[in-house]
């Protein structure tokens, strides 16, 4: 079954619409799995509905403790299944992550739904790296480098451990604060944590032609990161606004 496509009556000439039982909302293309951390959700972050330009649906999956998922337990599958398939159900197109490590669960979750799943920003590092030249790698900046492994990445379609170079945020004070469930912290102290360690990352690596940051809650802070590091800089919504461009299409107009 193919879930959400319907189309208007001008486009497709039908005055007839029909939706599979169950469908009980429609309208939204991409389906987010979001974690159930308290920190704020700003603007461009992933769990932000005000990240967007299209409509998304956010679907809560709950991990205790969150670094159940840094490690992959294999136990949070069910949960992300589960989830996936409301999201079917409500008529998304493709269903994303929000958080890098759920990239333990690409091949399964991918299996098991019958929409496009993209759970993790990682999925990019092949196309950016096609891009590159051959002696040039992709600097992957992460929120724990202890969990960015060669078993996680490749699952996530990256064979080649020469062709990338990790860097984690490690402790900081305010970027802890997300993994520590805390309600509130300073944006600016976090921006220049952030930046900090792009800036690293680059200067200590010069052989990284582009990078990827992983975390979803990296995005608000690419374009400040881009200003000091001058590479391509690819996030979590460089990979969901492609997909969502992939599976709303929308027709071009113009003068000739």
């Amino acid at each position: 079954m193919c879930y959400g496509y319907e189309f208007s009556s001008r486009q497709s000439k039908k005055s007839v619409f029909s939706a599979p039982v169950g469908q009980y909302i429609s309208g939204y293309t991409i389906g987010v799995l979001v974690l159930d951390l308290w920190s704020p959700k700003i603007p461009g972050m992933v769990a932000s509905a005000a990240s967007y330009r299209y409509p998304v649906r956010h679907k809560l999956v709950e991990v205790h403790p969150p670094e159940r998922l840094l490690y992959g337990d294999p136990e949070i599958l069910e949960e992300l299944v589960i989830a996936g398939k409301e999201l079917e159900k409500e008529g998304v197109r493709a269903i994303v992550g929000a958080c890098g490590y759920f990239g333990h669960f690409q091949p399964q979750l991918a299996s098991a739904l019958n929409v496009p799943v993209y759970l993790t920003s990682l999925l990019q590092i092949p196309m950016i790296k096609a891009g590159l030249k051959s002696d040039q790698k992709v600097g992957i900046l992460c929120a724990d480098s202890d969990n960015m492994t060669i078993e996680l990445l490749k699952k996530t379609g990256v064979d080649d451990p020469n062709i990338y170079v990790i860097r984690g945020m490690g402790i900081k004070p305010e970027f802890s604060a997300i993994m520590e469930n805390r309600t509130s912290f300073n944006n600016e102290e976090l921006k220049k944590e952030i930046i900090n360690e792009a800036v690293k990352l680059v200067a200590e690596n010069p052989e990284v032609g582009a990078l990827l940051l992983e975390c979803s809650d990296f995005p608000p802070y690419s374009f400040d990161i881009q200003q000091e590091v001058r590479v391509p800089v690819f996030d979590y919504m460089t990979l969901i606004n492609w997909a969502h461009q992939a599976v709303a299409q929308r027709p071009y107009q113009g003068d000739l």
